[in-house]
C-alpha cells in the first residue's frame, strides 16, 4: 500500500512531478536552458503535461494554466503519471507545488493512487504486476498531512470495495461478504449487527427469502451504524447496497454470449456501502449515517422462485414474480421497507440493477432518480462534479407506474424492455415513502477495458460520490 507523507526538502536525483504555472521557474529546479525548451515545445492547449526522462530518474512536468484544467484531468494526470513511474520502477515520487496549486496536487493523487490499485490475490507471480511507488512524498506550503491521511483514508476504503467485487463467487458468498465488511468497518467503531436466514424469516423478509430459494447457501442481513456524538443530523441518513454475490438469473437464466462473465460483480452497491461507512468511520465524519446490505446468491437449483409466484414482501405488500433475474429489486425492496423503523431524512439505495442503466449511460455514468427534493439532487449533482462520478438522471414520471400494473398483486417485478432503468426504479419507489434516491451503477461499477484512472475490473463506485456528498452536509 502506497502511503503519503509530508516533506520540506527534495533529495538529489529524486524523481519529481512538478506543478508549475510559469516554465521560468524550471530553472530553479536544475533543468538546463535545453531542456526548458524541450519542455515549453511539448506544453500547449492540447497538452498540460511532459516526462522528461534523466535516465537516473524521472521529471514529470504538469502545466496548472492548461486552459481545459479540470480536477478530471488532473485525476487523468495521475494515472499517466502513475504509469510512467511504474514502467521505470520508480518507489518513491515527490511531488511538489507551488502555494496556489494546493487543489490541483489533491486531485492529481486521488487518480494516481487510484490507478495503482492491483488485485493480485490470485497471480503466481505477483512481482510481475504489482505497482513500484510506495511512497508520495508532498512537497507543498499549505497542504496538511491531515489532508493527506484523509485522502488515503478515502482510498482505503474504496480499494476494499474493489477487492471484494474482484473476488470470486466461490469465495465471496454471502455470509463472507457481509464478515468482510463487518471486519472493514469494527475497528473504527461501527456498530454491527447480521441477521441470519432466520432472523430474516421472523423479519418477513419474503423477497430476500425468495431470490435466496435457489441457492444451497444462507441469505445475510448486515446493519451498520455510525453515530458520533457530534454528529450535525438529528435524523438518520440510509445507505442500502445490492448485494446479490452471483446472479445467474435464476430460473430465468442469463443466455447471452458474456452475460454471465461478470456477473460477480451484482454485490458493487453491497461493497460501496461497507466502503463508504469505513471511509465515513475513518475519517471521523461528525454524521450520523446507517448502512443495509441484504445479500444472497440467485442460483436456478433448489426450490427457486419461478415467474408466476406471488411473493409477500416485508412490506406486506405483493409481487407477481415475472423475471427471476429482476431479484436485485426484490431483495432492496426488503431494506428499503426495513430502512422505515429509522426514520431518516433521506435514503439512498446503490445497485448494479439494470441493463437498461447500461444501455443508456455506459460505463460513463450511473443513472439517478427518486422522490428526494430538488435539493437533495442539486448537491448530489455537485459532488459528481467533483469527484467525476457522474450522475445522469431519469424522469420519474407517474406515468411509468403503469408498466408494472398486476392483474394478481399489487405489482409485478419487471415491467417490460422500454424504459427499463426506470420501472425498476418505479417498483422500489412503492417501497419508501421517506426521500430517497436510487443510484443505478450497473455501469460503471465494473470494467471490462480501462477507463480513465480505472483499470479493468471492479472501480468502488458511488463511494467517493457519496463521501463527498455527506462530507458537505458536515459544514
Amino acid at each position: 500500500m502506497i502511503v503519503l507523507n509530508k516533506k520540506t526538502e527534495i533529495p538529489k536525483n529524486a524523481s519529481i512531478v512538478l506543478f508549475i504555472d510559469n516554465t521560468d521557474k524550471l530553472t530553479h529546479f536544475g533543468l538546463s536552458e535545453l531542456e526548458v525548451d524541450y519542455i515549453n515545445a511539448k506544453l500547449d492547449d492540447a497538452n498540460n503535461k511532459v516526462c522528461l526522462n534523466r535516465l537516473t530518474h524521472q521529471y514529470l512536468i504538469v502545466n496548472i494554466n492548461y486552459p481545459k484544467i479540470t480536477s478530471e484531468v488532473l485525476r487523468n494526470n495521475g494515472a499517466w503519471a502513475s504509469k510512467i513511474l511504474n514502467d521505470e520502477k520508480v518507489q518513491t515520487l515527490y511531488v511538489v507545488g507551488t502555494t496556489n496549486s494546493e487543489n490541483v496536487i489533491l486531485d492529481f493523487l486521488e487518480g494516481f493512487l487510484i490507478a495503482s490499485y492491483r488485485f493480485n490475490k490470485y497471480k503466481t507471480e505477483v512481482n510481475k504486476n504489482s505497482f513500484s511507488v510506495n511512497e508520495l512524498c508532498i512537497v507543498h506550503p499549505s497542504i496538511k498531512q491531515k489532508r493527506l491521511d484523509e485522502i488515503m483514508n478515502l482510498f482505503k476504503a474504496v480499494s476494499f470495495a474493489r477487492d471484494i467485487v474482484n473476488e470470486t463467487p466461490e469465495y465471496l458468498t454471502a455470509d463472507k461478504l457481509v464478515s468482510l465488511a463487518v471486519e472493514m468497518v469494527i475497528p473504527y467503531n461501527v456498530k454491527t449487527t447480521v441477521l441470519n436466514k432466520q432472523q430474516i424469516k421472523e423479519a418477513g423478509m419474503g423477497g430476500v427469502l425468495a431470490v435466496n430459494r435457489g441457492s444451497e447457501l444462507p441469505p445475510s442481513f448486515a446493519i451498520f451504524e455510525w453515530k458520533p456524538e457530534s454528529a450535525v443530523n438529528d435524523q438518520p441518513y440510509v445507505i442500502i447496497g445490492k448485494g446479490v454475490v452471483y446472479d445467474t438469473g435464476g430460473i430465468n437464466l442469463k443466455t447471452m454470449p458474456g452475460s454471465l462473465d461478470d456477473m460477480k460483480c451484482d454485490m458493487g452497491g453491497a461493497a460501496a456501502v461497507a466502503g463508504l461507512m469505513a471511509a465515513i468511520a475513518m475519517n471521523q465524519l461528525p454524521i450520523h449515517v446507517i448502512g443495509l446490505i441484504p445479500a444472497t446468491d440467485n442460483r436456478p437449483g433448489y426450490n427457486a422462485y419461478v415467474p408466476g409466484d406471488v411473493i409477500t414482501m416485508h412490506s406486506g405488500l405483493t409481487v407477481e414474480v415475472m423475471n427471476t433475474d429482476a431479484e436485485g429489486r426484490m431483495i432492496l425492496a426488503d431494506a428499503l421497507s426495513y430502512a422505515k423503523q429509522y426514520n431518516p431524512q433521506l435514503t439512498i439505495d446503490l445497485a448494479t440493477l439494470t441493463g437498461s442503466a447500461v444501455m443508456t449511460f455506459g460505463s460513463y455514468a450511473m443513472a439517478g432518480m427518486g422522490t428526494a427534493e430538488n435539493e437533495v439532487v442539486s448537491s448530489l449533482s455537485k459532488s459528481a462534479e467533483n469527484t467525476g462520478e457522474r450522475i445522469g438522471w431519469l424522469p420519474f414520471w407517474d406515468v411509468y407506474d403503469e408498466l408494472i400494473k398486476s392483474e394478481v398483486a399489487d405489482m409485478k417485478n419487471i415491467g417490460g424492455r422500454e424504459a427499463g432503468a426506470i420501472t425498476a426504479g418505479k417498483f422500489l419507489s412503492r417501497f419508501i415513502q421517506t426521500p430517497w434516491i436510487h443510484l443505478d451503477i450497473a455501469g460503471p461499477a465494473f470494467l471490462t477495458k480501462p477507463l480513465g484512472y480505472y483499470g479493468v475490473g471492479a472501480t468502488g463506485s458511488g463511494i467517493r460520490l457519496l463521501y463527498d456528498f455527506f462530507k458537505a452536509k458536515c459544514h
